[in-house]
């Protein structure tokens, strides 16, 4: 029944070249690219980063999969489906449906994201501890923290880069001892790549609030 599916799937794990103990797969290949892709577009604040995103979970799917690392493909399936939703928020989410802009989340809603990491770490762990996985404490809590860090995205919070951040610096060790050693330096970049998109939304987040402020500085000279 699934042959179809898997015959589409089989050229993305041929071996292209190897790396240290990885033999790199188109399916990681194309996953570096698009994935170096996204982040930068997510950086630049473009919509563009969600289809190349969708473009980049879709082969990792392939890729954890296939190296049966289930944890990070039922993560890359998620994601798939966060990244239509966040298309559309980005788009129409704002007031009155307009696009939405860079912003800061609250006090609440930064609690709210650490205790939901707290609390799908200690269950995920439970889940793929029972299901024999390599490593299912990091796997937890790489996977709580990237919906996090995903949910905070998709409102186009600045916070997003540190959720991020914190998940880039397990995933890199992670994955070298997986023997994904390509993806580790993807995850590098990454890392280093989330500075430049802190400091860039906080940029635009903090220009904004002068223009906002610009205009009521004004009426209130005229008044006077």
């Amino acid at each position: 029944m699934l042959t179809w599916l898997a015959n589409l799937i089989a050229p993305l794990n041929t071996v292209l070249f190897h790396l240290g103990n990885d033999a790199v797969s188109w399916a990681e290949l194309l996953g570096f690219v698009t994935g170096a892709a996204c982040v930068w577009l997510t950086v630049r604040s473009s919509i563009h980063n969600f289809w190349v995103g969708i473009a980049n979970s879709a082969f990792f799917l392939v890729l954890f999969f296939t190296a049966r690392l289930w944890a990070d493909g039922g993560l890359q399936a998620v994601y798939i489906v966060l990244g239509f939703a966040g298309w559309w928020q980005w788009l129409h989410g704002g007031r009155n449906r307009t696009a939405i802009v860079v912003g800061r989340a609250g006090p609440k809603t930064l609690a709210a994201c650490v205790g939901f990491v707290i609390a799908a770490t200690w269950g995920l762990t439970l889940l793929l501890g029972a299901a024999h996985d390599v490593a299912p404490f990091w796997d937890a809590l790489t996977t709580a923290t990237s919906l996090a860090a995903q949910y905070l995205l998709n409102a186009k919070k600045v916070e997003t880069w540190l959720f991020w951040m914190a998940a880039d610096i397990v995933y890199i060790p992670l994955y070298a001892v997986k023997r994904l050693d390509l993806t580790a330096i993807v995850y590098v970049l990454f890392l280093g790549l989330t500075v430049l998109g802190l400091r860039a939304w906080l940029a635009a987040h903090r220009q904004r609030e002068v223009g906002a402020a610009a205009p009521v500085a004004a009426t209130v000279v005229d008044a006077a």
